[in-house]
């Protein structure tokens, strides 16, 4: 398993002063700024982009999205199971330590998810009981339904700003892990863009493309101009640079933190994964094809690690 620059010179926690040197805090910055410039490109890039297209046509095929997040899910689901987590397992950390890493990840993001969606489900006129436990739609997923039913019923500014604060944090709460598992990934390469960390960024930026699109569609429906619509849209990708410098340094302080870092963000991205992108991608296209494509992507992911 290929440990960071850091921890090799840290010889199992033996002091080493050459880790403080220039040249050493030099590698470090470059190592941050790749991440940073990768990370930027798969989140504020991706959203972005999907922003962009959604404002241009205001409508997207959900057979293709529902495809697209099923491939991209699979993907995700054997990075982080045969990669993440085996290289959490290779620290020689304790198993259950992992483990507790990945519970922690998986109850976090719930539980964050849990807290939005009774502030705020109350407020969109077709949320009731009938409704179902997962989101029917991206923008239910993202919260920019609530933003939008602020929109249309014309309340104050502060309404207004609270229904946008409440949407960046939910959409915060995805892209969050999402960076983390590229930083962990990342780390966990020795700080090198390749492998799993690379296939990681690639994979993130088409899953935003379809977020971007559900974020500016109800944005320029309830008002709000294409350019300002696409710019909002870009910026709330950049919880994605966050999540991955918090994966990356966490990850980077030793065995231990390389362990925690994989195992938490292995845990959030698995609940985002199994309780949110697979869910709606079924919700969107109710046949056997996304299935096919979540195995598709699975097998792709074996590859991406093994070969």
């Amino acid at each position: 398993m290929p440990l960071s620059p850091n921890f090799r010179s840290l010889n199992c926690g033996a002091y080493n002063k050459n880790l403080f040197t220039p040249t050493s805090l030099a590698g470090i910055m470059n190592e941050i700024i790749t991440l940073i410039e990768a990370t930027a490109i798969a989140g504020v890039g991706g959203t972005g982009l999907g922003g962009l297209i959604g404002a241009l046509f205001k409508k997207d095929s959900k057979k293709t999205v529902s495809l697209l997040l099923s491939f991209a899910g699979g993907v995700m689901t054997a990075i982080v199971c045969f990669d993440l987590i085996v290289s959490a397992l290779e620290t020689k950390t304790n198993i259950f330590i992992v483990s507790l890493g990945i519970c922690i990840g998986v109850g976090v993001v719930y539980l964050l998810n849990l807290f939005i969606d009774r502030a705020t489900n109350h407020e969109v006129h077709h949320i009731s009981h009938d409704h179902p436990q997962t989101a029917d739609d991206l923008d239910e997923i993202i919260h920019s339904n609530h933003l939008s039913a602020h929109i249309e019923k014309k309340d104050t500014t502060f309404s207004l700003f609270v229904a946008g604060l409440i949407m960046a944090c939910a959409i915060a709460l995805h892209n969050v892990p999402e960076g983390m598992t590229i930083g962990a990934s990342f780390a966990n390469m020795g700080g090198a863009l390749e492998g799993s960390a690379l296939v990681l960024a690639i994979l993130i930026g088409l899953h935003n493309i379809p977020e971007g699109m559900a974020i500016s569609v109800p944005l320029i429906n309830g008002g709000i101009s294409k350019r300002r619509a696409v710019l909002l849209t870009a910026l709330s990708g950049v919880p994605t640079i966050i999540g991955a410098l918090l994966g990356f340094l966490i990850g980077d302080i030793g065995a231990l933190g390389l362990a925690l870092s994989l195992s938490f963000a292995s845990g959030a991205m698995l609940y985002v994964t199994f309780g949110e992108i697979l869910p709606q991608s079924i919700l969107m296209y109710r046949s056997k094809l996304p299935a096919f494509f979540v195995i598709i992507g699975i097998l792709v992911g074996l590859i991406v690690i093994y070969v």
